[in-house]
């Protein structure tokens, strides 16, 4: 038996990082189905001298989507599974400014017909927020800063301070910088400079209670394998 659940994925975003790039790929990777997938994009860490303008670039971003149905070729965002889903993420989002957070855009239903929410952006959020540390699974992003590049730990940290592990992004130019939070952040499947695409021949899968086993690649096969140990001591 294998599982795929849920996902409360870490987007870090150096102080060298390209804004722009990251500002592109987020928007792939957050609104990708409404923001109703295991590895979409949540929190993101932001370091504190690039923050104001990720705000502002995202805010720009999202608020200019277009919502409609799903076969419309023109649509950006589709609407969310259920009218009870519905209700959970406009739950979520009005616990989120209960708790402090800065409202940037969005924050409501939208539209008469149909289980839409508006894409949405919360700033100075805390790692101890509800929209924060729970699982949302619709189109709300949570922007928090950290302070310096050269204590990554500490930004490890943060990360790994959640119940999940499925995925998670790092946008930066410095590799060394990637490789150290690649190594130290504890999730089934890493990102580095793009939006969550996985690739079939790679496994795919989450650490804690973000799923057990692997999908694809090789890994996948020892999910159908049982395997035998034999012992034996002959003598002629």
């Amino acid at each position: 038996m294998t599982l795929e659940l849920g996902g409360k994925a870490p987007f870090i975003i150096t102080a060298d990082a390209d804004i722009d790039a990251a500002f592109g790929g987020n928007l792939a990777g957050v609104t990708l189905n409404s923001g109703q997938v295991c590895a979409a994009y949540t929190r993101f860490y932001v370091n504190k001298k690039r923050e104001a303008e990720f705000v502002e670039k995202m805010a720009a971003g999202v608020s200019g989507m277009k919502l409609g149905a799903g076969m419309d070729p023109s649509t950006q965002l589709g609407p969310l599974v259920s009218q009870r889903h519905l209700d959970h993420v406009e739950r979520m989002v009005t616990v989120g400014r209960a708790e402090g957070a800065e409202l940037v855009t969005g924050g409501a239903r939208a539209g008469e017909v149909g289980s839409f929410f508006q894409p949405t952006v919360f700033a100075g959020v805390r790692d101890d927020m509800a929209i924060a540390t729970d699982e949302v699974f619709g189109p709300v992003l949570s922007i928090m800063s950290y302070d310096d590049d050269d204590d990554l730990q500490e930004l490890i940290n943060r990360a790994n301070d959640t119940d999940y592990g499925h995925a998670a992004t790092f946008w930066t130019k410095d590799l060394e910088k990637a490789h150290r939070l690649a190594n130290g952040i504890r999730a089934g499947a890493i990102f580095v400079n793009m939006p969550p695409v996985p690739d079939m021949a790679a496994p795919w899968g989450g650490f804690e209670t973000s799923g057990w086993g692997n999908e694809m690649g090789p890994d996948s096969i020892d999910a159908y394998t049982q395997v035998k140990g034999v012992w034996m001591h002959y003598r002629s």
